[in-house]
């Protein structure tokens, strides 16, 4: 049956990106398999074996048999589509459907009877068959749910980890009848080692993504809001937390910087469809207003401990290391790491902003100045520590202590060191 299966169907991934590229080489190790995206230049690093986003290794791409193309009609062959390319909100906060629409188009013009195309992206509940089918009706001139079939399995992947990966994470499936869900349940069986979940509809399996990053958005803001308070009554929140987990059902959240393009982003796909049926959430939109403003909390505190250790701020050197929106992970997209700069850009201090792992120039387009090379980092009057990538970390707190002045403060965001007791360095964390 599995031959079969193999000798049947053949695979397109549209969207060769952090979700895109580790579900098209797991595919490309069983079936041919077409990986398409729309940037020529992501195409030709993949042809060479590199992937810039870190998530595959050159091993892993030597492994596999994907054919890398950004020519459409390169997808015309594949009869099982496979589409995870971003899903992003625009300045309002709205989601933008854009890039989905367009790959919607493209996979279309690509279309034949009897193909099943399956959609990764997250959204909200329905749109994949309200907002994506039409569009592939029109493009292909074809009727959906009878001359072609949808399926949505969402996305689990998670940047930077190397332990929780496409074919570990056990796959939640759906389709848009029975016969759809048992052949994407089959397709995704024969890859994905630890198994699949049949969700009833597609709006469910929509649904359980979008909720699955809005639940850990509002953990991760409880604990913010904890920080707020214990700060201000003198508390280390850290500490805290270390003496309630000693409870048997006391759940593990830390405080942090939340943003990329999953955590800090879907709550908000959930809430406009909400506002779209007539009701306003408050909750999820109170959790989002906290983590959105952290980033200005921890620019606001450095500044503070600068005063109080009589530091005149408008002349101090400041430096921000890691600058992606999650340590151990190149990706700059969403990172409020950008709060924390530009409060400081905007009080005209001399600042030194520093990351080992994201592409430099893509670090000038995002922040808007040039980042410092870290064996160029000269001694600062803060050393903020924003995404503790293990390179920096692995180099202990006496190279923070280094670059530091006296009086200096340290701020450790994540708090992955312990409080430092050095005489004249301030050490805070959330």
């Amino acid at each position: 049956m599995e031959k079969d299966l193999e000798n049947k169907v053949v695979i397109s991934v549209v969207g060769l990106g952090y979700v895109g590229l580790p579900v098209a080489v797991s595919f490309g190790r069983k079936f041919r398999t077409i990986g398409f995206d729309v940037n020529a230049r992501r195409i030709e690093e993949l042809k060479a074996g590199q992937d810039v986003t870190c998530e595959v290794s050159q091993e892993e791409l030597k492994s596999t048999q994907v054919e890398y193309t950004s020519n459409p009609q390169d997808l015309k062959t594949a009869n099982f589509h496979i589409v995870a390319v971003p899903t992003p909100i625009d300045s309002a906060n709205r989601p933008d459907l854009s890039l989905l629409q367009k790959a919607s188009e493209t996979v279309g013009q690509a279309l034949k009877k009897g193909d099943i195309v399956v959609y990764e992206s997250t959204v909200y509940p329905g749109a994949t068959e309200e907002e994506c089918a039409p569009i592939l009706e029109k493009a292909s001139g074809l009727v959906c749910g009878k001359d072609f079939f949808l399926g949505y399995s969402p996305e689990r992947i998670n940047p930077g980890d190397k332990e929780h990966r496409f074919t570990t994470i056990l796959k939640v499936v759906s389709g848009q009848t029975p016969e759809t869900l048992d052949q994407v349940a089959q397709v995704y069986e024969s890859v994905v080692e630890a198994g699949v979940y049949r969700a009833p509809s597609i709006k469910v399996a929509e649904a359980a993504k979008v909720i699955e990053n809005t639940q850990r958005d509002l953990n991760i803001a409880f604990m913010n809001e904890l920080s707020l308070i214990f700060h201000r009554l003198g508390i280390d929140t850290q500490e805290v937390l270390k003496a309630a987990s000693t409870k048997w059902n006391f759940l593990s959240f830390t405080p942090g910087l939340v943003g990329g393009h999953c955590i800090g982003v879907d709550p908000f796909y959930l809430t406009y469809k909400a506002e779209s049926i007539g009701y306003h959430p408050e909750v999820i939109l109170a959790g989002r207003r906290i983590n959105d403003s952290m980033g200005f909390y921890v620019a606001q505190e450095v500044i503070q401990m600068l005063i109080r250790s009589k530091v005149d701020v408008s002349q101090s050197q400041i430096s921000v290391l890691g600058l992606t929106f999650k340590e151990n992970c190149p990706d700059l997209r969403n990172s409020k790491v950008s709060d924390i700069v530009q409060a400081f850009k905007s009080l005209g201090v001399s600042l030194q902003i520093v990351d080992p792992l994201a592409d430099p120039n893509e670090v000038e387009t995002f922040f808007q100045m040039a980042p410092t090379p870290l064996e160029d980092l000269k001694p600062s009057d803060a050393l903020i520590l924003a995404s503790p990538h293990r390179v920096l970390v692995q180099k202990g707190p006496a190279f923070f202590l280094k670059h530091l002045k006296n009086p200096g403060v340290f701020a450790d965001v994540k708090g992955v060191f312990s409080p430092l007791n050095q005489e004249g360095v301030k050490y805070w964390r959330l």
